[in-house]
């Protein structure tokens, strides 16, 4: 598995870190709007699901992909 900070897993790392980020923001988002709370400070917010749902999406695949490539 090598060391932590090792330069060849930088960038799985960087990948799995990228759709983790993907997959907590916009689930977040989604939880959020499902209990009908409004981000504060901000006006006319819109909640996207189409966005939200593609994004998570993606994150997903990112995150599998980090977390394979330094698995193996």
């Amino acid at each position: 598995m090598g060391d932590f900070l090792d330069i060849e897993n930088l960038f799985p790392e960087l990948i799995l870190a990228l759709g983790l980020a993907l997959l907590i923001g916009n689930g977040l988002a989604w939880w959020k709007h499902r209990r009908g709370e409004v981000p504060e400070g901000v006006e006319n917010a819109q909640y996207r699901p189409g966005r939200v749902m593609f994004l998570m999406g993606v994150g997903v695949l990112l995150t599998v992909w980090g977390a394979a490539t330094l698995l193996t």
